[in-house]
C-alpha cells in the first residue's frame, strides 16, 4: 500500500501511538481510582441517581471490559501493525544491504590515531587482520595491486528490536483477548462437608457448571480478641467422577490450582442447616417446598421452568439470610434473591421492591418464593478464575524484554580497514559506522587498534 494514502499515513503515525498510549494510561488510572465491578456497589450508593447513571453509561465501573477501552486497544494494535509494515521494508533493506570493503570515502575524515604503520608486508598484515576479524563475523575482502580492504559487521539484527517490541505488545493484547473471551471469573459457596459444581459468574453472566466437584472438607476460622477474623482456611478436595483427585488448603493470598483454574479464599459465612426449605406459593396455594442447598434444582411444570439455587447467604448486606435463584424458562433467564425477612424489609422501606427488583420474591409470576427459618453452619466463599491468556501474556512479556535488550544494548556496527603500501611499510587505516552507541563503536575500534599494533591481539 502506498504511503501517500491518507488513511495509511494516519494509522502509521507515531503521534497516533502516543495519543492512544496516553488515553490508555488515563483509563488505567481511572480504573485504579474508581471501584470496579462488584466493588463499585458502595461507591455507587453514595452518588446521586443521575450521576450514577451517567458514570454507568460511560462504563466507568467496568473500564477494562468496556467497549471504548477495547476500541482503544484495537486502534493501538492496528497502529502497531501499520507502523511495522510501513517501516519494516527499510529495516529489511538495511539488514540485507551488502557493503563493499573498498569505501575510500570513509577514510577521508578519520582522526590520525586511527592510522597505524607496521613494518610487516601488506599481504602478511592483511591475512593476520582477516583472521582476527573472522572471529566476530564473516569478513569481506578486496585486494588490489597496492592496497587491500577488509570489512566486518555485527549486530545487524538490532534493526528489528523495535519490531519485536511491537509484536510483544500485540501478543500481550492477544493474551488479554484470549482471557476475556475464553476465561471466566466467578464465585462459589461451598458449605462445610458438602460439594458444589456451580460457579456464579461475575458481571451477571449467569452460572457455570464445572466438570468436577469441589468439596469443603473443613472450614477453619480464628478470631482476634476484638472479634475480627484473624485467619481462615478451607480444606478442599477436588473430585472427578466421584474420585478424589487432589486435596489442598486454600488460604487468603494462597490460592489452590486445579484443572487450570485458581481457587482463592475470598470470604466465608453462615448458612441455614437442619432442614431449611424454599416454599413456593401460587396465590394462596402451596405448590412445593424444597430443601435449601447450593446447586439444588427443581422444576415448575406449569411454566416449563427450571429453578436453581446458586447462592446461600447467612446475612446478605446485613438484611438476614437469603438465597439467590436462577430461573430458566422459555421467556428467558431471570435471577433474584429470596430473603427470610422480606416482610420486615418491606415494612421498613415500602418502595423496596420497585427500587430493587432483584429483591422481589414474586419476580417470576405467578409464583412467590419464601425462605423458611433454620439453624446455621459455616460455608466457604471461593473466588474462581480461569485465564488461558496468562501463558500468552507471559510469552509477550518475554518477547518485550528481549526486544528492549536489543533496542537499548545492541547496535549495528560496521568496521572497514584499508591497508596500503607506504615506502617499505604497511599503513593500516580503520573507519567505522554505527546506527547507535557511538561510544561502543569507538571502544571496538580502540580494541582493534591495540590488536593491530601487536603481533597477536584480541579481535574486535
Amino acid at each position: 500500500m502506498s504511503k501517500k494514502n491518507p488513511i495509511w499515513s494516519f494509522f502509521a503515525s507515531v503521534k497516533l501511538a502516543i495519543v492512544l498510549l496516553v488515553l490508555i494510561s488515563v483509563a488505567s488510572i481511572l480504573g485504579t481510582l474508581i471501584p470496579q465491578q462488584e466493588a463499585a456497589g458502595l461507591f455507587i450508593s453514595r452518588l446521586s441517581p443521575g450521576m450514577a447513571d451517567f458514570l454507568s453509561g460511560l462504563q466507568l465501573f467496568d473500564i477494562f471490559h468496556s467497549t471504548w477501552f477495547m476500541v482503544l486497544l484495537g486502534l493501538l494494535a492496528l497502529n502497531l501493525i501499520v507502523c511495522s509494515l510501513d517501516r519494516l521494508p527499510m529495516a529489511w533493506k538495511r539488514f540485507r544491504q551488502k557493503n563493499e570493503p573498498d569505501r575510500d570515502d570513509l577514510f577521508e575524515t578519520i582522526p590520525p590515531d586511527q592510522v597505524v604503520v607496521k613494518e610487516t608486508s601488506l599481504s602478511e598484515e592483511t591475512s593476520r587482520l582477516e583472521k582476527l576479524l573472522g572471529k566476530k563475523g564473516r569478513v569481506g575482502r578486496k585486494d588490489m595491486d597496492d592496497r587491500s580492504y577488509l570489512y566486518v559487521e555485527k549486530g545487524a539484527y538490532s534493526y528489528f528490536g523495535v519490531y519485536l517490541i511491537h509484536i510483544s505488545v500485540l501478543v500481550v493484547m492477544a493474551g488479554f483477548i484470549v482471557g476475556f473471551f475464553f476465561g471466566f471469573e466467578g464465585y462459589m459457596n461451598v458449605p462445610e462437608g458438602e460439594t458444589s459444581t456451580i460457579v456464579e459468574l461475575k458481571r451477571g453472566k449467569g452460572v457455570k457448571e464445572l466438570d468436577f466437584a469441589v468439596r469443603c472438607d473443613r472450614f477453619f476460622v480464628d478470631f482476634y480478641e476484638n472479634g475480627a477474623p484473624k485467619t481462615y482456611r478451607s480444606d478442599l478436595t477436588f473430585l472427578e467422577d466421584g474420585h478424589a483427585r487432589q486435596s489442598s488448603s486454600a488460604l487468603v493470598n494462597h490460592p489452590v490450582t486445579f484443572a487450570g483454574m485458581r481457587f482463592y479464599q475470598a470470604s466465608y459465612g453462615m448458612i441455614p442447616t437442619g432442614d431449611p426449605v424454599m416454599i413456593v406459593m401460587q396465590g394462596d396455594k402451596k405448590i412445593k417446598d424444597v430443601k435449601v442447598a447450593i446447586g439444588m434444582e427443581f422444576e415448575l411444570p406449569e411454566k416449563k421452568a427450571k429453578v436453581q439455587m446458586t447462592r446461600v447467604e447467612e446475612n446478605l448486606m446485613g438484611m438476614g439470610p437469603a438465597v439467590k435463584l436462577n430461573i430458566q424458562s422459555p421467556a428467558g433467564p431471570i435471577q433474584f434473591w429470596v430473603f427470610e425477612a422480606i416482610e420486615q424489609m418491606i415494612q421498613a422501606n415500602p418502595g423496596l421492591l420497585e427500587q430493587v427488583p432483584l429483591f422481589n420474591p414474586g419476580a417470576f409470576e405467578p409464583y412467590i418464593f419464601f425462605l423458611g427459618q433454620a439453624d446455621r453452619r459455616y460455608y466457604t466463599g471461593l473466588q474462581v478464575a480461569r485465564d488461558p491468556g496468562v501463558p500468552v501474556v507471559a510469552a509477550g512479556a518475554l518477547l518485550m524484554m528481549i526486544g528492549f535488550i536489543i533496542v537499548f544494548f545492541c547496535s549495528h556496527r560496521q568496521i572497514w580497514i584499508r591497508l596500503d603500501r607506504k615506502a617499505d611499510k604497511t599503513r593500516i587505516s580503520i573507519a567505522g559506522k554505527s546506527n547507535r552507541d557511538a561510544v561502543g563503536l569507538k571502544r571496538d575500534i580502540r580494541k582493534l587498534l591495540n590488536a593491530v599494533k601487536s603481533k597477536e591481539g584480541s579481535a574486535v
